[in-house]
């Protein structure tokens, strides 16, 4: 029988940090002894209808624990969505209306499907407005288990009050609505972005003001989007949705810098190619794996084909110049950037996008789309007519 260490080793081999220290290994080997499984909680707040690649990294670790035998709990935070996590935020979030995180909360379970294995005994799906939604007593019970002075150590609360800006109330108590979902589904692990250190390790604090076993903390990595740079996000323009379409996810993929690959490779539990693979060999490795993932290993050779016939074979040259171009507010007025990356007139320039005459990575802008993000331009290949490309990068 494989011993609890070399379980926790698996389960940890691409995790940012395990904490505390040999908290996981106890956790695996006291379920082990008393017969039962760990019940694994991961909380998402439905702020967007789309689950991407940057959702999938943890996704896929709840997976690795139902693999092991163990209960993952998916905790969809309508209650916590009306607050918005302030987490990595300067300012408060927009709070979501009701219809929104009904919708939204919906398309969550339905994509997280596509990763878990959602049979009823490896699977639970909870709304945490069944237990937030509490008497003021109760309330009060939670908000004493927590200092201001603890919940200011947090850096995103910390700078805005070192700067002066405001921090609501409401704010802080995201932290400690989130713990108590742990007290409520009675969380033996905890598993979130580094983002999301301070509050999972504060669900154990909490868990302990209630007499509970404190959880055990996972968290990962944060996937880059394929600028790179920023973390995956809808918001960014940076994200791949596990439900876009083969060629969509193959395309978005082979814009990621080759600097960015190994992260994936890691992040995404995908093989990397042998030593010695060219970088575009090895990011067609990448993209084909991630196609095979969310659709099959057919759409991912047809994804490739179409991406080589279209951008290597019969349009895009081998060289293509690039053009730097500014944002201030992160979208571009197309008429004016064509102008000044071709040399081209404005009126003609405006012309061919009322035309449908601009394609941006091979795909064609909209007829009359007059302004686009400036992360759909930033690394992509523009095309006007039939031969006449520029590489467009965006100044940072």
């Amino acid at each position: 029988m494989e011993s609890a260490a070399s379980k926790s080793a698996q389960l940890t081999a691409n995790a940012a940090e395990a904490l505390p220290a040999g908290a996981l290994e106890a956790k695996l080997e006291l379920a082990e002894k008393e017969g039962r499984q760990l019940r694994v909680k991961l909380g998402l707040d439905p702020t967007a209808p789309d689950i991407h690649l940057g959702h999938s990294v943890v996704l896929t670790k709840l997976r690795e624990f139902q693999d092991q035998g163990h209960r993952v709990v998916l905790i969809v935070g309508d209650y916590t969505a009306r607050v918005g996590d302030p987490s990595g935020r300067s300012e408060t979030r927009p709070v979501l209306t009701p219809e929104e995180i009904v919708a939204n909360a919906q398309s969550y379970e339905a994509q997280a499907g596509r990763i878990l294995d959602q049979a009823p005994d490896r699977y639970e799906l909870r709304y945490n407005s069944e237990w937030l939604d509490m008497p003021m007593a109760d309330l009060l019970s939670l908000v004493r288990t927590t200092t201001v002075a603890q919940l200011l150590e947090r850096e995103d609360f910390a700078n805005r009050y070192k700067s002066g800006a405001p921090i609501s109330i409401l704010e802080l108590l995201y932290p400690l609505m989130q713990g108590y979902d742990s007290v409520a589904i009675a969380s033996d692990v905890e598993i979130g972005g580094t983002d999301q250190t301070f509050n999972i390790l504060l669900g154990r604090d909490i868990q302990r003001h209630y007499g509970m076993a404190e959880q055990a903390v996972m968290t990962m990595p944060i996937l880059t989007g394929i600028d790179g740079i920023e973390k995956m996000s809808k918001t960014k323009g940076n994200e791949i949705a596990i439900e876009a379409s083969a060629d969509e996810m193959f395309g978005r993929t082979m814009r990621l810098p080759d600097e960015a690959m190994p992260g994936w490779f890691d992040l995404l539990a995908i093989a990397a190619p042998p030593d010695g693979t060219g970088p575009r060999d090895t990011k067609v490795a990448l993209a084909k794996a991630i196609v095979a993932r969310f659709h099959d290993s057919a759409a991912a050779d047809r994804a490739e084909a179409q991406f080589v016939s279209q951008f290597v074979e019969h349009e895009v040259p081998d060289e293509v110049d690039a053009f730097a171009f500014e944002s201030s507010d992160g979208s571009v007025h197309l008429p004016v950037v064509l102008s000044e990356a071709f040399g081209i007139s404005r009126s003609e320039a405006r012309r061919l996008v009322e035309q449908g005459g601009v394609k941006v990575d091979g795909e064609p802008v909209d007829a009359g789309v007059l302004d686009v993000s400036a992360e759909l331009l930033s690394g992509a290949v523009v095309q006007i007519g039939r031969r006449r490309f520029k590489r467009f990068d965006q100044n940072r």
